[in-house]
């Protein structure tokens, strides 16, 4: 069998603490694969940075220049860690069999990367990288993230159980989810939407070698809810049967007020009756909010700007400019003649 080329993605967004110790253990997995004849000579590794304000880029750019394996993708702002995964996976599709995705702290574990590759070619079109447990986590992130999980669930968004995006993705695969156009995006969410054949790889995540995470509790909260908005308007619905609740328990009140007032009981304490403009004016706050949340993602839906731009591409910079070219110049050479013009 033809060994597949393989590409590792890494979105990267100021690594530049973890970074070096990323691209030493990555450049090592990659040459063992090869040697194992399970990927082909041709795999690469590709660092996305994702406008890194920090050595995170000059890093990866001088790795690119001495390394065959190593390769860099410069965005030209911040767009986020699911917009630097797709630009990515899509720079990576056409010149690869299977991409990888793997965060740059490397707490996921890479050894597992031989049973994805197995695993792809085996026929599966992807390979979920999936968590045997969450012991390294806080108990209120394990909390928090085990209720999310199962709050997707039940409002019927097909998630993995304890994945995040360390996965295996086939070029077919690719170019499925390339046809999804919104611009919320939420990978964990969409790519089981492809229905491809996939499976599953158990592994013990790790802890952060160094530097900080860059999902603090503000982050998860905002991901998380960009996710329960982005699949599902059930909690459109849940405010609706509010609302019906609260109505249907007003006329309740109401005839008990009015029972009151006909056996000459008024006295009516002023408590009740702020605690009631209260409720009801937050349900209606709640419930503007959550409206306001989904005409939101409608309103960037619309105006169908661009998720991501790329300011340099060292993947695909050999890449011929017409099909008269018929050889192409060493990578090397091609970046210190880029280099002299900057």
């Amino acid at each position: 069998m033809i060994e597949p080329v393989l590409t590792i993605v890494v979105p990267c967004y100021n690594e530049q603490e973890v970074l070096p110790e990323t691209i030493f253990k990555l450049q090592q997995l990659v040459k063992e694969l090869i040697v194992e004849n399970l990927v082909s000579k041709d795999s690469k590794i590709l660092f996305v940075d994702d406008g890194s304000k920090d050595q995170t880029w000059n890093l990866i750019y001088k790795e690119g220049l001495k390394s065959e394996f190593v390769r860099g993708l410069k965005l030209s702002r911040n767009v986020g860690h699911q917009n630097a995964l797709l630009a990515g996976l899509l720079t990576a599709k056409e010149m690869s069999d299977c991409v990888i995705s793997i965060d740059a702290d490397l707490q996921d574990d890479i050894e597992v990367v031989r049973e994805f590759i197995h695993k792809f070619r085996s026929g599966c079109e992807i390979v979920y990288g999936v968590r045997k447990g969450r012991k390294t986590d806080t108990f209120f992130k394990r909390c928090t993230a085990q209720g999310f999980y199962k709050l997707m669930k039940k409002l019927g968004v097909d998630l993995v159980y304890n994945h995040a995006d360390f996965r295996l993705m086939s070029r077919r695969a690719i170019q499925e989810l390339e046809q999804f156009k919104e611009v919320n995006l939420f990978l964990r969410g969409i790519v089981p939407l492809l229905g491809l054949r996939s499976d599953m790889v158990y592994y013990d995540r790790k802890e952060r070698p160094a530097g900080e995470t860059k999902y603090p509790l503000k982050k998860m909260l905002a991901f998380a809810f960009d996710g329960v908005t982005s699949f599902s308007v059930s909690p459109i619905r849940l405010v609706l049967i509010i609302g019906f609740f609260s109505f249907f328990m007003s006329l309740l009140f109401g005839g008990y007020f009015l029972a009151l007032k006909f056996f000459g009981n008024t006295e009516m304490g002023w408590t009740s009756l702020i605690t009631s403009i209260w409720l009801i004016g937050g349900l209606q706050l709640i419930a503007i909010g959550l409206i306001g949340e989904y005409i939101g993602k409608i309103y960037k839906e619309s105006k169908q700007r661009p998720k991501y731009i790329i300011e340099m591409d060292m993947l695909n910079l050999l890449k011929p400019k017409n099909h008269l070219i018929q050889e192409e110049e060493p990578f090397q050479l091609e970046l210190r003649k880029l280099t002299e013009m900057n």
